[in-house]
Order: structure tokens, then sequence, then C-alpha cells
């Protein structure tokens, strides 16, 4: 479940969902799993928690405005997004509050998840066209970043973080996502900057830092 939440978006192009709003969604993350901690599990966040997830989800808005419209896609699409964050929150706090006395291990866990994952995206493939992969150097390259950097490197992370933390601040941490990706398509591709991306990346970082100080005096408490 929680691969295929953060994989959704792969079908989304499809139906014509804007990117910038697609991200914004799934950027919703944090506050998602607050909303379901607190509904469905009964978890009390103080407001101080509350306000550093309010003021992080704004220096999010600040940092892709640029990037946000309301494109022609059937209403029913824009749920595509909101469902994979949902799909994602979810997991992340079944995965949290799991009773199993001896989890699995890093590697076994991520291999099962793209296991099963590989069907889904082996079906919303086969709906598009052939599932023969291309033979190219482009291709083995994107598979090579999609293994090493985003399985690897970015689920494999997370994982590690949510066995070290709660899973409010893990996710509040995804926060920065937005500004480290403007950083990195400066850097890369030598994207524009401005001064509303760089308020938006001090207003993120306040955010997840009210979280995580909150959280901390909440425990000491």
């Amino acid at each position: 479940m929680k691969l295929l939440g953060g994989r959704r978006k792969l079908a989304q192009p499809r139906y014509r969902v804007p990117a910038g709003l697609a991200a914004l969604f799934a950027d919703l993350l944090p506050m998602g799993m607050a909303l379901l901690a607190a509904v469905v599990l009964g978890q009390r966040l103080v407001w101080q928690i509350w306000a550093g997830l309010v003021v992080g989800l704004i220096g999010v808005v600040l940092v892709t405005h640029s990037a946000l419209e309301w494109g022609d896609a059937p209403l029913w699409a824009y749920g595509l997004p909101l469902l994979g964050m949902f799909s994602l929150a979810i997991a992340t706090l079944w995965q949290k509050h799991s009773t199993t006395s001896q989890p699995m291990k890093l590697l076994p866990n991520l291999w099962l998840q793209c296991f099963i994952s590989s069907f889904a995206f082996a079906i919303i493939q086969g709906a598009q066209g052939s599932l023969a992969p291309i033979a190219s150097s482009g291709f083995a390259l994107s598979v090579a970043w999609t293994v090493g950097l985003a399985t690897l490197g970015g689920y494999g992370l997370y994982w590690v973080c949510l066995r070290r933390a709660t899973a409010t601040r893990v996710a509040s941490v995804l926060y920065l996502s937005p500004p480290v990706t403007m950083l990195w398509a400066w850097a890369m591709f030598n994207e524009p900057l401005s001064w509303q991306i760089a308020l938006g990346m001090v207003v993120s970082g306040v955010g997840v830092w009210m979280v995580i100080r909150a959280e901390a005096r909440q425990v000491a408490s």
C-alpha cells in the first residue's frame, strides 16, 4: 500500500492532472497523517504540532505557487493524488502501530513492496501500450535511478526513520521535499529561483522545527 500510494502519480498524466497540483496534494501527507492519527487512532496532538504542520504547508504552497494551475482533467481524476496520499498515510500508521513481534528487515520489506506493486504497474502500463522495456541507455539509467535513489534511498530511509521516530515527525520532514527539489532543479538544470521560493523554504523549515520541538516537549512531559 505504501509504495502504491507513493507511485500512484504515475497514472495521473494520462488524465491530465497538472503536475504542480498533484505534487501539492501529495505534500498534504503530514497533515493527512496527523488527521488520521487523531481521528482513527485517537492520538492526542498538542496545538503546537498542528500549528507547525500548518506553517509547513504554507511554506510548501509558497514554493510551488508558480506551478499550481487547475487543468482540464475530469473531477474524479483529482482524487488520484489524494488517494495516493492517504494510502501512504494509512500504510505508514499501520507499519508504525503494528504489533508484530519480529518485523521484517529493510531489504525484504522493500522487495515485498516492489513485488506487489509491480502487478499494479503492469496493469497500468498494459492498458497504455506494450510491456516490453525500451532497449536504451536512458531507460537503463532511469531504472537504476529509481531502484538506487528512489526505492533504496528514499523509501529505505523512510522506513529507517519510522523505526526511530514518530510518524508525524517523519512525515513533517517531507515538507522540505519541494524546497529541496527546487534547489536540485536550480543546480542541475539552471531553473530560476525567486525570493518567494526562498521564503517558502524558510517557512517550511520553521514548520518542521515547530513539529519536532513540540513533539519533544510532549514526550518529555
